[in-house]
């Protein structure tokens, strides 16, 4: 074989390996799998101008204090409501349960949400819905809201449940338009600046 294909072959496959080895952006697994499906163009939210421009979302620091073991309160016979939402669309929901916790010496307490739909749906049957609004919605946050998701398997056998808002995200209308996201309720917002999670999305 001629030495500088020999030699052009050799730098092609290095440059191959190092290509699928570059590290997934993001500090935490949480957040580099928030970016990887943000970066999939066949599961990414964003506008193909910003996909193209896309380098990964912006979070606040970690914070460990930001991970709480909240008390969880179910809530019996709750009825079915219509839950406002960005567009027309009111997808059926009900209050399930009442987490209690404590954040920066504070008592609060959030409703969790369950959806109707994804009751039929296995894939999504045990997600559970924790919206949220904080002091830096609308500035450096999302103004409608961030959202966490709980699974009915995370609540224990003594009715508690970890909270990481380390671990929250925006609804896909803060990158979209196109999308119908649930508007958190007023009840739910945390009278507190929550520092952490995904940051308000700057569009290209």
């Amino acid at each position: 074989m001629n030495k500088f294909l020999f030699l052009f072959l050799t730098l092609f496959l290095v440059s191959c390996n190092s290509f699928d080895k570059r590290p997934l952006i993001g500090k935490t697994p949480y957040q580099q799998q928030l970016n990887s499906s943000f970066k999939d163009a066949t599961t990414s939210p964003l506008l193909s101008k910003d996909l193209k421009n896309f380098k990964g979302l912006d979070f606040f620091a970690v914070d460990s204090s930001f991970i709480v073991k909240a008390t969880f309160t179910p809530i019996q016979n709750a009825p079915i409501f219509e839950m406002p939402t960005t567009t027309e669309r009111t997808p059926l929901y009900k209050e399930f349960g009442i987490v209690s916790f404590t954040l920066q010496n504070k008592p609060f307490q959030l409703t969790l949400y369950q959806s109707q739909d994804d009751l039929k749906d296995d894939k999504y049957k045990d997600y559970l819905f924790l919206p949220f609004t904080d002091n830096t919605s609308g500035y450096e946050s999302y103004g409608a809201g961030r959202y966490m998701d709980i699974m009915l398997g995370d609540i224990t056998e003594n009715n508690t449940v970890v909270l990481n808002f380390n671990n929250t995200y925006n609804p896909y209308c803060a990158y979209n338009e196109k999308y119908s996201c649930p508007l958190t309720p007023r009840k739910n917002h945390l009278d507190i600046d929550v520092k952490v999670g995904v940051k308000t999305f700057k569009k290209y």
